[in-house]
């Protein structure tokens, strides 16, 4: 038998022609980045204007967390199946629409209803882009191009809190929603023109787990509103708290059941007999709730226990953002140019246990300069971890499972992060209230700004430090310094846990092809296969020919195999 292959590979990248083609990428991943940093130093100011109390604070965090957490492994397994180019630029759109519409909201609840279209988006750019750019660079280049973007999306999160301070002490906390509008039109265009990916290798008709939505959507809500009410709308042993619990909790593995069955599940329960891929989802859970925690409560410990203006809090945070933009660009050039990972991953776990215990000891009056140390030391310990977990669980999966996969690493992370947060913020208001009504025991006001100030959070709506008198200002700043440590705590054990996680991911060497090129590998190896297979069934002499590398698509990775000749009957 004699036979050839489509063996000729697809000519190198240069690293131009590859920032080109992710250049529309980048740019819409700058747009959520900056659109959601620029509201996070205002948001303080957010809620105190809109009448939000410290639950419904919380709540415009976790609704847009829970929606990018349900909608992430529905984008992925939508990359798996459908036109992935015409996705990203789907969600991209939706997340701009739902920015925009924030900016007009006219109390807490609407702000809290429009999150979850920006989550949904969010959800969507978040998994597709990692997708796209592991179909374009190979697992050993990644590392370069993503440390890169790390930098780029870094630049976003430095220069969204600074700005959006001063938007919102000089324009009004309405103008932030609007500055990210012209980045997503410029955002779409580069994508329309410059992204090119191959269409996912699929003959069967696309198969939605419409079900397993429902149901995942439903368990996680109702555990979320069981977590943050809990203890203030309803005492832990009553009623309507097991009530809660049990629905979730039974929703919940009423999802897992399900996966097990459908046709296209959201969460392929395959992947976990993957031990890279479960101990990854595991780190990814901690790491998330560290990385939600400090972006959330970060804004609040300047502003309401430092007495920080927006503007200030923005400049206040820029040593945490150092942090996690200098490791990730320098920790992933050095991982594309050794092929290294796993040594930086511990090193980065372990930098970021040691920030979360750090930050758990904050107090109101706290040396700043030990705060810029306890900050830079947690993101760059994140920045080490974060974009090199789904890295290597990309390098560890087949490419036909690479959507599932990438995307399912970013939904545990994020539903870890939206659980984590919401217990924070539940701990951080018990805490406060704890902390301020034993500050002001015995405390009696003399002034009408006294009374008032009382009155303003006897209602638990979030305080304008601004306006508290001074006798009664210092009394909840070191209460919300005091509570918003404790609600570090929690993610202590979770940051040691993955560390332990880390260790035990096994230390495979990083490809040095796409997912692209190992598609169209694995088909040339199947024609093969079937060429071989046909040769070993006839009983008579014959040759099968393979097409051609240039007869076979670049896209799509598929061969041609032409029929049999038979050269004994000389047809």
């Amino acid at each position: 038998m004699t036979s050839h292959t489509s063996s000729a590979p697809e000519a190198k990248r240069s690293a131009r022609e590859v920032f080109t083609a992710i250049s529309g990428l980048i740019v819409g991943m700058f747009v959520a980045v900056l659109s959601g940093t620029i509201v996070s130093t205002s948001l303080p100011v957010i809620i105190a204007d809109l009448g939000g109390t410290q639950s419904q604070y919380t709540w415009v965090i976790t609704a847009s967390l829970l929606a990018t957490a349900v909608s992430t492994p529905i984008w992925g397994k939508l990359a798996d199946l459908m036109d992935r180019k015409i996705l990203v630029q789907v969600s991209l759109i939706l997340f701009t629409v739902g920015t925009v519409i924030a900016g007009f909201s006219t109390d807490t609840n609407m702000l809290i209803a429009v999150r979850v279209i920006q989550g949904i988006g969010v959800g969507g750019l978040m998994s597709l882009v990692m997708i796209a750019v592991a179909l374009i660079i190979s697992p050993r280049e990644r590392g370069k191009y993503m440390g890169v973007v790390g930098g780029i999306m870094a630049l976003g999160t430095i220069g969204g809190p600074l700005l959006g301070g001063l938007i919102t002490d000089t324009l009004g906390w309405r103008a932030n929603f609007f500055v990210g509008v012209p980045f997503a039109i410029v955002a779409l265009i580069l994508l329309q023109f410059t992204l090119h990916l191959p269409k996912p290798q699929r003959g069967t008709k696309v198969s939605i787990d419409y079900f397993g939505i429902v149901l995942l959507a439903v368990g996680v809500s109702t555990l979320l509103i069981w977590v943050s009410m809990g203890g203030s709308q309803f005492e832990w042993d009553s009623s309507t708290s097991v009530m809660l619990a049990v629905i979730g909790g039974v929703t919940i593995l009423g999802f897992i059941a399900v996966e097990f069955f459908v046709k296209e599940p959201i969460v392929p329960m395959s992947l976990f007999r993957n031990r890279t891929f479960t101990l990854s989802v595991i780190a990814s859970i901690a790491i998330g709730v560290s990385m939600f925690a400090t972006s959330v409560f970060l804004a609040q410990y300047f502003q309401l226990a430092r007495g920080a203006t927006p503007t200030e809090s923005g400049l206040m945070a820029i040593p945490m953002i150092i942090g996690q933009m200098g490791a990730s660009i320098i920790i992933g050039q050095l991982v594309s140019r050794f092929g290294k990972w796993k040594g930086w991953m511990i090193t980065g776990s372990v930098l970021a246990a040691i920030g979360v215990t750090l930050m758990a000891t904050l107090r109101y009056d706290t040396p700043f300069p030990l705060v810029a140390i306890y900050m830079f030391v947690l993101g760059a310990g994140l920045g080490m971890v974060m974009q090199n977990l789904t890295l290597i669980v990309q390098n560890d999966t087949p490419p036909t499972q690479l959507g599932a996969a990438s995307s399912n690493v970013n939904f545990f992370r994020t539903i870890a992060g939206t659980i984590g947060v919401t217990i924070m913020g539940s701990v951080l208001s018990t805490s406060v209230g704890t902390y301020i009504a034993s500050g002001l025991k015995g405390f009696t006001p003399t002034t009408p700004d006294e009374i008032e100030a009382l009155k303003h959070l006897a209602s638990g709506d979030v305080p304008n430090m601004s306006e508290m008198p001074e006798t009664i200002r210092t009394i909840v700043e070191s209460a919300y310094g005091h509570g918003i440590a404790e609600a570090f705590i929690i993610a202590i054990p979770l940051a040691v846990l993955s560390i332990i996680a880390i260790a035990f991911i096994k230390n495979k060497p990083l490809s040095t092809k796409n997912a692209a090129e190992q598609l169209r590998d694995q088909a040339e190896e199947s024609a093969i296969e079937f060429a071989e297979a046909e040769v070993g069934a006839t009983t008579s002499t014959g040759t099968i020919r393979i097409g051609a590398a240039d007869s076979a698509s670049p896209t799509t990775g598929s061969v041609t195999v032409l029929e049999r000749e038979d050269r004994e009957s000389g047809r």
